[in-house]
């Protein structure tokens, strides 16, 4: 699938949403058409109607500019903020890759670029029986690794770019997202990991205590992401939400 990214995190935590939503934006700029997907999300809270929501598919739906349908955006969600083995567990449901791929399926059908964000970390099972990669290896996704500025993100971060490559896919590129504002060796981690890491840095997102995403998708280098050919089909499109 040539349309697709995964993105997964170092950690839980690691600001995955915020740079999906970064990403959504920066993409929707350059006039691409976008769709999200978080396949399984665990945790909700009620809205103002009652229907349980959850805070990373609705940042994700309204990174899109509305529009796309839940129920493919988020094939599952599960009401306990844990591990979604457990979540899953509790909530008495079996979750099958089967319908997130035809849910992936639908959405890449209908835009230029869909951002498939992961749970957790790369290592974090979506099931008892599923782990991310088989998802990303269903559809050979490119994965982009987000992560989080602390204390022994270089070892996270190495280590999860060693595991993406033995699962038999390719990383395409990881954003650094400031999580820690008492972290005060960013920089430097950030020289380390851009000396040591195949693949490129796309950009570092500062932290903020209410992140804008679209503020920050100015500081997201796209190319790296997109097949040559696009930056020509592009040119002359209009913006993506007057399509």
């Amino acid at each position: 699938m040539s349309n697709a990214v995964y993105v997964t995190g170092t950690d839980t935590g690691a600001g995955k949403t915020l740079a999906s939503c970064a990403l959504l934006h920066a993409s929707r700029a350059r006039g691409l058409r976008v769709a999200a997907m978080k396949a399984v999300a665990a945790g909700t809270e009620p809205d103002q109607q009652g229907h349980a929501r959850n805070a990373d598919v609705e940042a994700l739906l309204a990174a899109c500019g509305g529009g796309l349908p839940r129920q493919l955006v988020n094939p599952y969600c599960l009401p306990d903020p844990a591990a979604p083995e457990i979540a899953a567990t509790r909530a008495g449901i079996a979750i099958r890759l089967e319908p997130i791929l035809a849910a992936l399926d639908s959405l890449a059908a209908g835009c230029d670029l869909l951002v498939v964000e992961g749970v957790g970390g790369w290592e974090a099972p979506l099931s008892a029986s599923m782990l991310q990669a088989d998802l990303c290896r269903a559809r050979a996704l490119p994965v982009l690794l987000v992560v989080g500025l602390r204390l022994g993100c270089i070892n996270h971060a190495r280590l999860t770019v060693r595991a993406i490559a033995a699962d038999g896919l390719e990383c395409v590129g990881w954003i650094a997202s400031h999580v820690d504002p008492r972290f005060t060796d960013a920089a430097d981690n950030i020289a380390i990991l851009a000396r040591d890491l195949r693949p490129p840095l796309l950009g570092v997102l500062p932290h903020a205590a209410a992140p804008d995403p679209a503020r920050l998708a100015s500081l997201i280098d796209l190319r790296p992401l997109l097949p040559p050919a696009w930056d020509a089909s592009l040119q002359g499109r209009p913006p993506a939400d007057a399509l």
